[in-house]
């Protein structure tokens, strides 16, 4: 994806640049059809009304996306951001549908008296040009209604396959203009596509977009695909398979869609994981009845053996520093949190709190692990890296296998309704009050967020 420079954001909007036919001024609101907003915590920065109308465009042509012509695309590019920022549970934004959409030489001179009278604390607002290439110009600035002044602003030429992308661009900025936080719409999910009856289930890798769109499938079913982890430079995926009975850990590459082997054995093998510098990939691996923890290179080579307990030792996860590893075992006699340094010494248990404790996940800010603690239910809860400040997130019958959002605000996880086995992939963020289930073309389980795209 190709960022615009500022200047020529300035030419591309200039009057010079582009002329447009013009459209109807923006009215104040009807009674009742103002900007309705609700957020989720007290802070003042999340008390804002969000207006987000359809990008402006010099002129309604035929473009390349799946969106339409440009007129079309500019609504589809607003429509995308209201989402992003409606579903991250901080903001309920008001979206094209309900708002007029801006001239082209509005979008750099907002009329800010109109907005304030449809009660708009913050505007998002931009252009979508076609270009000769076949790519698309999108331009995206935020806007303070109150003070009357610019925030921000950005913009992207992009492929039309990829026009999204921009969309979840303008979303990244804004949100992180306005919270202070570090974006993460621009990422993409890897999870299992199950279909099938519970006790016969077909499980598929697959990706798409953070939102759910451009979703595919990478493998065909044949194999059963378990456990996916992006890789840290987002060209490949790391996964467990299992081929008549016999696991293997294979590397799929996103650009060529090819896999290369990496681990084949006779004895189980479970839960692969990268390091964060991408060198080395743990698994844990059953023999004779005990399951120990290893590390070996991403490039191949020989495996290291990091646990040694009697018992089941799975894990696990990467501190963000490559430091140190949080993983699970039952030494102790039940399932419970441990922690070591990556060469596997100074293994500690981190989890005291009754019942069972599994799947752990360090956060990519490094200050909370994610898991499953298991009494009666499953739910998914984080504490910190020394075992304290425990706070459950979810309160359903089976949510398990923790996943972080790039920023470390959100977790994705899986669910199983009781009775049918169905599986579904859902989320909710750190206050625990905004969860939501995300739309997938099958049952869904093993979410696995990837970074930031570059």
């Amino acid at each position: 994806m190709k960022t615009i420079p500022t200047i020529l954001l300035a030419a591309l909007l200039s009057g010079a640049a582009i002329a447009q036919d013009a459209a109807p001024p923006v009215a104040p609101p009807a009674e009742g059809q103002g900007i309705d907003v609700t957020v989720s915590d007290d802070s003042d920065w999340q008390d804002l009304g969000i207006a987000i109308p359809a990008f402006a465009t010099n002129a309604d042509v035929a473009t390349q996306t799946s969106a339409g012509s440009t007129g079309q695309l500019g609504l589809a590019l607003a429509q995308v951001i209201t989402g992003d920022l409606k579903n991250n549970g901080l903001f309920k934004p008001t979206g094209p549908e309900r708002l007029p959409r801006p001239e082209l030489g509005q979008i750099q001179a907002p009329d800010y008296p109109t907005w304030a009278g449809r009660r708009a604390d913050m505007l998002v607002q931009g252009f979508v040009r076609a270009e000769s290439s076949g790519q698309v110009t999108v331009g995206c600035y935020l806007y303070d209604v109150a003070l009357n002044q610019q925030l921000g602003k950005a913009g992207w030429t992009v492929p039309p396959g990829e026009w999204r992308r921009a969309a979840h661009k303008c979303a990244d900025m804004v949100y992180a203009r306005l919270s202070g936080e570090n974006p993460f719409f621009d990422s993409r999910i890897a999870y299992i596509a199950e279909t099938g009856p519970k006790d016969h289930r077909i499980k598929r890798l697959a990706i798409m977009d953070s939102d759910g769109a451009n979703h595919r499938y990478l493998t065909t079913g044949q194999a059963t695909a378990l456990t996916p982890r992006y890789s840290p430079d987002y060209k490949s995926i790391l996964y467990l398979s299992y081929y008549n009975g016999q696991p293997r850990i294979y590397i799929y590459d996103l650009e060529s869609n090819t896999q290369r082997l990496l681990l084949k054995a006779s004895n189980p093998l479970f839960a692969p994981r990268w390091s964060p510098d991408g060198k080395w990939v743990l698994y844990s691996m059953a023999i004779a009845g005990n399951t120990d923890i290893y590390k070996m290179p991403s490039a191949g080579g020989a495996a290291i053996k990091l646990t040694t307990s009697p018992g089941i030792d799975i894990g696990g996860s990467f501190s963000p520093d490559g430091s140190r590893i949080v993983f699970e075992s039952d030494r102790s006699g039940s399932q419970q949190v441990y922690v070591m340094n990556a060469d596997g010494t100074k293994q500690r248990r981190i989890s005291f709190f009754g019942g069972r404790s599994a799947t752990p996940e360090w956060s990519p800010r490094g200050d909370q692990i994610a898991f499953t603690h298991i009494a009666g239910n499953l739910r998914i809860a984080v504490m910190d890296p020394s075992g304290g400040s425990l706070r459950y997130l979810t309160d359903a019958w089976q949510d398990e296998a923790p996943t972080w959002a790039p920023n470390g605000r959100i977790i994705q996880f899986f669910r199983t309704a009781r009775g049918s086995g169905k599986t579904g992939v859902w989320q909710v963020d750190l206050t625990g009050r905004n969860e939501r289930k995300l739309d997938t073309p099958v049952d869904g389980s093993d979410p696995a967020w990837g970074p930031l795209r570059p």
